[in-house]
């Protein structure tokens, strides 16, 4: 075994790069949620909002059941690999903040909706 914990090895190195990618890509999304959206954005995807929403919501689940399990097999012993594991953590912390996000947005276009004149 070459390195702490195995990293040393090609494929794990090249599993965090790609994680790091993720959380990176994922940082992107939040940035340009932030930014006020151009209206020749206004395109919706081919299954409408809903299974858009749906869809987003089903990989922020998936992605935090895989840091669940990555932890308690950490915990267990099962898994040697604590880069992985924090990366997996940080992952789902940072799709989880990305879904809060959209929730807020959501809820603010909504209440902006309601308070308009008839």
């Amino acid at each position: 075994m070459s390195g702490i914990g195995g990293i040393g090895n090609a494929g794990s190195v090249q599993q965090i790069l790609a994680l790091r990618q993720q959380i990176v890509d994922r940082s992107q999304l939040l940035q340009q949620l932030q930014q006020p959206a151009a209206p020749t954005e206004a395109a919706a995807p081919a299954g409408g909002f809903g299974a858009a929403l749906q869809g987003a919501l089903e990989q922020v689940s998936e992605v935090q059941n895989k840091s669940s399990t990555l932890t308690e097999a950490y915990e267990k012993g099962e898994v040697s690999d604590i880069a992985k594991v924090m990366l997996a953590r940080q992952e789902a912390g940072i799709a989880f903040e990305a879904t809060l996000q959209v929730r807020n947005r959501l809820l603010s276009a909504y209440q902006d909706i309601m308070r308009m004149g008839v």
